[in-house]
């Protein structure tokens, strides 16, 4: 499902249209980036958490000629799903 996808699928749910849909995914999407930014923990009940972790540097090779390449540390966001039941 890509964003258009899910914004014609909330807005179908939740009778609101899809442009003030798209607008409340946005600002969603605005204010998750900032908090994560500044390193603070996103926890929504009954879904999953966000936060971000840090990967430190490491040494990787070069798949093409085997030679040692420094991979710099970095900052990811994991995301944690708190209630997710898949019924096969």
């Amino acid at each position: 499902m890509n964003k258009t996808q899910l914004i014609d699928a909330i807005a179908e749910r939740s009778g609101v249209t899809k442009a003030n849909t798209k607008k409340s995914i946005d600002a969603f999407i605005e204010v998750a980036s900032e908090t994560l930014r500044a390193g603070e923990k996103i926890a929504i009940s009954g879904f999953g958490s966000f936060e971000v972790t840090r990967k430190p540097a490491r040494i990787g090779r070069n798949f093409l000629t085997g030679t040692p390449v420094e991979i710099p540390p970095k900052s990811v966001v994991k995301f944690r799903c708190t209630a997710l039941v898949i019924n096969d």
